[in-house]
């Protein structure tokens, strides 16, 4: 018998598996696919790959600009589906060495619970002192007519194509929507994007969002419900949609549904157990655990925030709990990136929740057409947003959009956890010349 039992090697899974090997327990992984779940093999690490060769192309674009003359280059889709591949087979052979760990048990198998206590894989049961659920989410469709047709995919499939389409229309602004929108068009498709909100990344400042979008070659229709998909007689695909009661189509080669993930909790058997879920979702308290004391969900499956670093952090509060060790984690301040070209950033307190929640606040921005390092590198549309509390001037949010905007959003989270006033960060010496010091000078 293992001290743990993890469900699932995503970066939650696998990670916490390392973290609690490493404190000294015995675990027994399970894993009924691929190591990494679907951020290395489906998600976040592939679609980074092509958003590379995506910001190589648009780097090309310029190529007159600096100095590049007589330049001419074809781009081969094929060929960097292939590198993704390759990039992805090698981060997965390193979880393997990782989980090679002497504390660490690796069945290769789909678990269900059998009841409370046992899980079963392969007719083989295993028990566990404590058990932590951490089998991610897959990607939801719509329910409209067609959306079973071929050539309406989610973003698994379309990480997997070999061909580029020549049109692609992708229903759903969110991160998922507009990196490939940000991508695809850098590779010369035609992307449209249906939304239904009124403003695409939610998560993100309206102000920043809204800027941001107006930076993707795509043609937006904002506030529109998507109603059928059909097939054109030459084939192709036909997205209807209403706004305001207005109808209007759009045809396209692949149709990319981007509209959210579902956790995976279908196959964990729960109907054994005592575990508590609503509407498909495991229901956790503050240290992740369930409704049965010995049994944590981390990561998508409790959807308290459906990110990779999330689940991580979230793995390392149950292996704290389970050795009743108090931490200094705060789950509350996570900061996420959208790897669009440019990409954005966001942490904390947006004006938009500020605002909602009647937080008095002052914001501060600055712009990066300002940075000596943005015009040197032809990078200066973009700006950053620093929101402080009134009255006592600490950091409480932190929203961009240019390049590197991840790197700096994720010290203005450190700042954010540390407390530091904005008075205090100015005083924080900064190398010049550096992106950086945008966030520097707000």
């Amino acid at each position: 018998m293992s001290d743990i039992i993890i469900i699932g090697s995503g970066p939650g899974g696998y990670e916490t598996a390392l973290y609690a090997a490493e404190q000294g327990l015995s675990v027994t992984l399970f894993e009924k696919a691929e190591l990494g779940g679907t951020c290395l093999n489906c998600g976040c690490i592939p679609t980074k790959t092509l958003l590379h060769h995506a910001a190589m192309l648009r780097s090309l674009s310029h190529a007159e600009e600096y100095g590049l003359e007589g330049v001419t280059f074809s781009f081969n889709f094929s060929k960097a589906v292939e590198r993704k591949d390759r990039v992805t087979g090698q981060l997965r052979q390193g979880i393997e060495t990782l989980m090679g760990h002497p504390n660490i048990t690796l069945v290769r198998a789909a678990a269900e619970f059998k009841d409370n206590n046992t899980v079963r894989a392969d007719g083989v049961e295993y028990t566990a002192k404590d058990i932590i659920i951490a089998t991610g989410s897959s990607p939801k469709r719509l329910s409209v007519d067609g959306a079973d047709l071929e050539g309406v995919v989610t973003s698994t499939e379309l990480l997997d194509m070999r061909d580029m389409p020549r049109r692609l229309c992708i229903i759903g602004a969110g991160v998922i929507g507009m990196e490939f929108a940000s991508c695809f068009s850098n590779f010369g498709c035609e992307v449209t994007v249906v939304e239904y909100m009124k403003e695409c990344l939610p998560m993100l400042d309206s102000d920043i969002a809204k800027r941001l979008r107006k930076e993707i070659d795509a043609t937006f229709f904002m506030q529109c419900a998507v109603s059928a998909i059909s097939r054109n007689d030459d084939g192709s695909l036909r997205v209807a949609f209403t706004k305001k009661g207005k109808e209007q189509a759009v045809d396209a080669d692949i149709v990319l549904m981007a509209t959210g993930r579902t956790p995976n909790t279908e196959t964990l058997n729960l109907k054994a157990t005592e575990i508590a879920t609503e509407r498909g979702v495991i229901t956790v308290g503050e240290d992740m655990r369930t409704t049965v004391p010995h049994v944590y969900a981390i990561g998508d499956v409790n959807a308290r925030c459906m990110l990779a670093h999330a689940a991580t952090m979230q793995g390392r509060r149950a292996v704290n709990a389970i050795l009743g060790r108090d931490d200094g984690i705060d789950l509350s301040i996570m900061p996420s990136a959208v790897f669009t070209l440019p990409e954005a950033g966001s942490v904390g307190h947006s004006e938009d929740s500020c605002q909602r929640d009647g937080i008095e606040y002052d914001c501060h921005k600055a712009y990066y057409r300002s940075n000596g390092k943005a015009v040197a590198m032809g990078e200066t549309s973009g700006m950053v947003k620093v929101l402080t509390e009134k009255g006592s001037g600490r950091i409480i949010g932190c929203h961009a959009f240019g390049a590197h905007a991840a790197d700096m959003v994720q010290e203005a989270g450190v700042l954010i956890c540390s407390g530091v006033t904005l008075d205090q960060f100015r005083e924080m010496t900064h190398i010049h010349p550096t992106l950086g010091e945008i966030l520097h000078s707000v």
